[in-house]
């Protein structure tokens, strides 16, 4: 990886997390936030730079946690990193939390569960390609009885939705599973490497485009009406 001075952020889940990627060299801050984001992530991003004598201006972008995830932490992630960078004049990168979950859990093929709330998950499936990740199944919204692991092979299973719904996750699926990690969650850490291969490609944005990833577009949808959409 080149050599580049990285912020990088994230709110999508009760975690608040913020990392500097430093030339390959990462300096990180996770606290469980609950719904004190807004109140902490500032504070926290002005002393992991302070302690390491880094000025936002030197950086030569920000990214942050696009989604999916929680609707206002997403959002907060995506104003402070919009502000940030307009006052910096640093371009930004969206980085997927979900693969995030799976840059942490050290395996070849993964799929990740995020616990969306109103007994519903966030999954995706990726497959390690290199340095970096292929998508296998997209991110996507679904109740956890229509998540599945998709071809052959040896699959791990990664992410708090595996803990969060460990009653209604469907046998068939865990069964194919070599080995689950219910502890993961999104971390501005593990996304520092993403993104860092995201600016390599050429990924970085104007500020002005930063946008979440929503993935839930009516909240007021039940479950039934949910289960009947996925199965129609």
């Amino acid at each position: 990886m080149c050599a580049m001075k990285l912020l990088v952020l994230d709110t999508s889940t009760e975690w608040c997390s913020a990392a500097l990627w430093l030339d390959g060299r990462v300096e990180a801050r996770r606290v469980h936030a609950g719904q004190r984001h807004s109140s902490l992530l500032l504070p926290m991003i002005d002393a992991l730079l302070r302690e390491q004598g880094v000025a936002l201006r030197e950086l030569d972008a920000i990214a942050y946690g696009a989604g999916p995830g929680s609707f206002t932490g997403l959002r907060i992630a995506c104003a402070v990193t919009q502000g940030l960078a307009f006052g910096a004049g640093l371009p930004v990168v969206g980085v997927s939390t979900l693969e995030s979950i799976a840059e942490q859990a050290g395996a070849e093929q993964v799929l990740t569960v995020l616990d969306a709330r109103m007994a519903e998950v966030y999954w995706a499936a990726y497959r390690r390609d290199g340095a970096g990740w292929r998508t296998v199944c997209a991110p996507q919204l679904a109740v956890p009885d229509t998540v599945t692991v998709p071809g052959e092979g040896a699959w791990v299973g990664a992410g708090n939705g595996f803990a969060a719904l460990a009653d209604v996750l469907p046998p068939r699926l865990v069964s194919r599973l070599v080995r689950i990690d219910d502890t993961l969650v999104p971390d501005a850490a593990a996304m520092a490497r993403l993104a860092v291969r995201a600016l390599e490609r050429g990924a970085a944005v104007d500020a002005a485009l930063a946008a979440p990833l929503y993935l839930r577009d009516k909240v007021a949808l039940t479950v039934d009406e949910r289960r009947a959409r996925q199965t129609a």
